[in-house]
């Protein structure tokens, strides 16, 4: 188990209920585990660390959605995932703690970017055409790949991808649920390989699972009380921070 002082299992206490939250009823929030896990932990480990939690978390949003993915959209962006996954690989193999660090720092930054960006696309009235084709998900599936693979931040690419196609509601988590959960049992052998997945970071998890089931039941409460734009305001927030925080 790692030797953490007391504040710093709180910080990773609140991602992991953050996790589940996330993976339930409040997608905004994902962000906010990656960059409290690398503000506590060395950045490579942090990211091992989180992407077990999140297949958890996974699991429960399957259960919730797994009948409403849409497999094509799926299939089209397999290639570019591909490749995406195989860069981001590279990428932490090569860097060290400071490099992935900082550059985990200015994914989050770029995707609370990516996120405003979105919903100001979102409130025009002459909102672009659905984003349909090949060179639309290549584009898409590669940086959501690439993302995920180095700091487990895909989560606002893939909501822009889905959104620019106008998918319903429904089928956007659906489709989500399995893109999420393919992905991230993919990444196992490949972060496992380099090493990451060590006794004190399986002991650790093995402590934080429990709060991940909880932020997951507790989203399903939560989702029917309080407003999403409030809570999603405090998760970029708080992220930006935590960026900021990476980077320095």
């Amino acid at each position: 188990m790692p030797d953490l002082p007391p504040w710093a299992w709180v910080v990773l206490g609140i991602a992991a209920v953050t996790v589940g939250l996330a993976k339930t009823a409040i997608p905004g929030g994902g962000i906010l585990p990656v960059a409290l896990f690398a503000a506590v932990l060395p950045a490579r480990t942090s990211t091992a660390a989180l992407l077990l939690l999140l297949i958890v978390g996974d699991l429960f949003a399957l259960i919730a959605y797994r009948r409403h993915a849409h497999w094509p959209s799926l299939l089209r962006l397999a290639p570019a995932v591909l490749v995406g996954l195989l860069a981001g690989f590279a990428f932490l193999a090569w860097g060290d703690d400071e490099i992935v660090r900082r550059a985990i720092a200015v994914i989050l930054l770029l995707m609370i970017a990516v996120t405003l960006w979105r919903r100001w696309r979102q409130n025009r009235a002459d909102a672009a055409p659905a984003a349909h084709g090949l060179v639309a998900a290549s584009a898409y599936g590669g940086l959501a790949s690439f993302t995920t693979m180095v700091a487990n931040a895909a989560g606002p690419v893939m909501s822009m991808y889905f959104l620019a196609m106008r998918t319903p509601v429904q089928v956007f988590l659906g489709t989500s649920a399995w893109f999420f959960a393919i992905v991230n049992l993919f990444k196992v052998p490949f972060l496992a390989s380099i090493g990451l997945f060590d006794g004190g970071v399986l002991l650790m998890d093995a402590a934080l699972v429990p709060l991940v089931i909880l932020g997951a039941f507790g989203g399903l409460w939560l989702a029917r009380r309080m407003k999403q734009q409030v809570f999603d305001r405090i998760v970029i927030g708080l992220t930006i921070v935590g960026a900021v925080y990476l980077l320095f």
